[in-house]
């Protein structure tokens, strides 16, 4: 298993925003992360990536307890995260935007070939086929061609965890297939993706697995092809779906 989380809580102040959240995620899968406005899943994400501290619990990595104290930390670790508000720069192109921060250099200068020659590997090797001009400023791309350009950047630095927050929310209908699709190919080369979306038909056309937060609690992780958008919808909104999710102390116990 690559990155294991056991018993991972947070708290700001009073208000405890994830409580004993247990969640595993290999190579070669998606798991994709639901919940309510306010379930914890931005806050869960921020702690894998080092951007808050975990209060109590351990996260895992290829069996190895890790403390993540940065996004720096995250990235030597191989986990990358791409935000909904993707971090492009507009008048940069896509070659730019790939290496923004973390350009190559020859001598004194920026080694604008090798550049060029790696964000072209990289996205041949994802079959991306959309974006045929990589010196493209990127504000003239489409919403799927930024979210193209977004995960690209994530994997371009031999990341093995790819979290994606709402990589959809904003796209059609085919821009939103071209996205999916793109996914599926990040787990089928072997790396881990975890997916969050509040689109269940999204997370179902792409997921292997569902993990459904209720409130800062792991309510259940469900094998996608066993689970029904019924049950995903109960486990979101009430905590249980028969016999399955959080006991009636837990979800009638709402945190404020």
């Amino acid at each position: 298993m690559f990155l294991e989380l056991t018993g991972l809580s947070k708290r700001f102040g009073p208000v405890e925003v994830l409580s004993d959240v247990d969640l595993a995620i290999d190579a070669g899968e998606v798991c994709a992360l639901v919940g309510d406005n306010g379930a914890g899943k931005s806050t869960l994400v921020k702690c894998v990536a080092g951007i808050h501290a975990i209060d109590g619990g351990a996260i895992t990595v290829d069996g190895e307890t890790r403390t993540i104290s940065g996004p720096r930390d995250a990235a030597a670790l191989g986990i990358e995260v791409v935000y909904q508000d993707l971090a492009l720069c507009d008048n940069l192109d896509v070659v730019e935007n790939l290496f923004l921060g973390r350009e190559k250099v020859r001598g004194m200068v920026l080694d604008d070939d090798a550049m060029e020659h790696l964000a072209a590997e990289t996205l041949s090797s994802l079959a991306v086929r959309t974006i045929r001009n990589l010196r493209q400023p990127v504000a003239s791309l489409s919403g799927g061609q930024r979210q193209t350009v977004a995960i690209a950047k994530a994997v371009l630095w031999n990341s093995r965890l790819v979290i994606l927050d709402e990589p959809t929310a904003a796209l059609g209908v085919a821009q939103t297939r071209q996205v999916l699709e793109l996914i599926r190919r990040l787990a089928d080369q072997g790396l881990a993706v975890l997916y969050i979306s509040h689109n269940l038909n999204d997370v179902f056309a792409v997921a292997d697995r569902i993990a459904a937060l209720y409130l800062g609690r792991m309510a259940a992780v469900l094998d996608a092809a066993d689970a029904t958008q019924s049950q995903v919808v109960e486990l979101i909104t009430s905590g249980r779906s028969g016999s399955l999710g959080l006991g009636a102390a837990d979800t009638n116990g709402a945190r404020p």
